[in-house]
């Protein structure tokens, strides 16, 4: 733990673990009432534009807003910080219950973006504070875990709420209130603030690893782009293969999502290897993964080689997330830890992107598929040669005569 005088353990795991959901809530949630928002707005000018940005707006807020959020929690302190998110995030997210302007239910959804990051930057910086090795990469890979099961649960409840009016699933925003009386009654502020607000120059003297932690966000946003490629854009693969029923679609995703929350528990058991190696292994399971969905005739076939992309996404998203933030000093945690979460979101905003401009330059939606196969294979064959390069060091190092 890195307080002098509290040990975390599982309610303060559990806690800072639970909020994660709230990064899967602004879309999963809201997706099955799309269609009726279109309908209530249908009157007002370029609806089919603006519309969907209430769904997509609070990540574009996550992916610019994280690394500020960073930087307040380095300056400033977490908790106090993340509790006046968590609140703000409620009362902005069951808003649109009430509104009617769809500017106004616009900016409410700006201010949930901009709460949303400032939330998961936090409870993950503070999981960074709290633990060490082993418990840190296991409550760290759980977040990806949780994310996912929660996204099926998230997107059943919004399809039964959906059944009553388009505004019913905005009140699902409201169970971020309990969340937030977790965070009060089991959680601190970790007592390295208090160095750091009465010493105000000491973080500016932490060097920050820009070239490190560069590389490794460049590959959380490509990584992200494959992870959310199939929450996305399944149901068009599924549509084009001829299942249509948006119930069967939905259970059909569902049920693959699940290999995701497996590759995690995968991680922790192998968390000990080389990152290298992880890498290697994660995007060349990717890599078959989408291979098999670009080639795949059949429905069984097709939502096995979705399985096993999750499963490799499942592996990979911890893996980048635990060495991003290793070896980091408490002072530049939290920039640390924003600028990689604004990483992985660019990643989800950029994803629907990315296969609309491959599906429109070689085809349909499975060359799409084969364009990622193909560059998750070359993400596998670059991890191999930082495999056999740490390999080579090692050898160098235990040579005869090497110092």
């Amino acid at each position: 733990m890195a307080s002098k005088s509290r040990t975390a353990g599982l309610p303060q795991g559990l806690a800072l673990l639970l909020p994660s959901t709230m990064s899967v809530m602004g879309v999963v949630v809201l997706a099955p009432v799309l269609p009726q928002m279109l309908a209530h707005f249908k009157d007002m000018p370029q609806a089919d534009y603006w519309v969907p940005m209430i769904l997509t707006t609070p990540a574009l807020c996550v992916a610019l807003f994280s690394a500020p959020a960073g930087w307040l929690a380095d300056r400033f302190g977490r908790r106090r910080l993340l509790m006046l998110s968590m609140l703000l995030y409620a009362v902005c997210g069951v808003a649109p219950l009430v509104l009617d302007d769809f500017r106004a239910i616009l900016a409410s959804r700006v201010v949930v973006g901009v709460t949303e990051a400032a939330v998961m930057t936090l409870t993950t910086t503070l999981i960074g504070d709290y633990f060490k090795g082993q418990q840190r990469e296991k409550w760290l890979a759980l977040q990806t875990a949780v994310a996912s099961i929660s996204a099926v649960a998230l997107f059943v409840i919004g399809g039964a709420l959906g059944s009553i009016s388009w505004r019913a699933p905005f009140a699902v925003y409201a169970s971020s209130l309990l969340l937030l009386a977790g965070i009060h009654f089991f959680t601190w502020e970790p007592e390295e603030t208090a160095d750091v607000l009465q010493h105000p120059e000491a973080h500016r003297k932490v060097a920050f690893p820009w070239g490190r932690l560069g590389g490794i966000c460049a590959i959380t946003t490509f990584a992200a782009v494959l992870f959310y490629t199939v929450q996305v854009d399944l149901s068009l693969a599924l549509t084009g293969r001829g299942v249509t029923d948006p119930a069967t679609i939905g259970g059909m995703t569902a049920a693959a999502s699940l290999a995701v929350p497996v590759g995690t528990i995968a991680f922790q058991r192998l968390s000990g290897l080389p990152v290298a190696l992880l890498l290697l292994v994660a995007f060349a399971l990717c890599g078959a993964g989408f291979g098999g969905m670009a080639l795949a005739t059949g429905h069984g076939w097709l939502l096995a080689s979705v399985a096993l992309a999750q499963f490799g996404c499942g592996l990979i998203l911890p893996t980048l997330l635990t060495w991003a933030l290793r070896g980091l000093a408490f002072e530049i945690r939290g920039r640390a830890t924003g600028l990689w979460q604004a990483s992985f979101f660019v990643g989800q905003f950029l994803s629907a992107f990315v296969v609309t401009t491959l599906s429109h330059r070689f085809g349909d939606i499975f060359s799409a598929f084969l364009g990622l196969a193909i560059a998750s294979g070359i993400a596998a064959v670059l991890a191999l040669g930082g495999l056999a390069l740490m390999g080579n060091r090692a050898q160098g190092a235990t040579a005869p005569g090497a110092r």
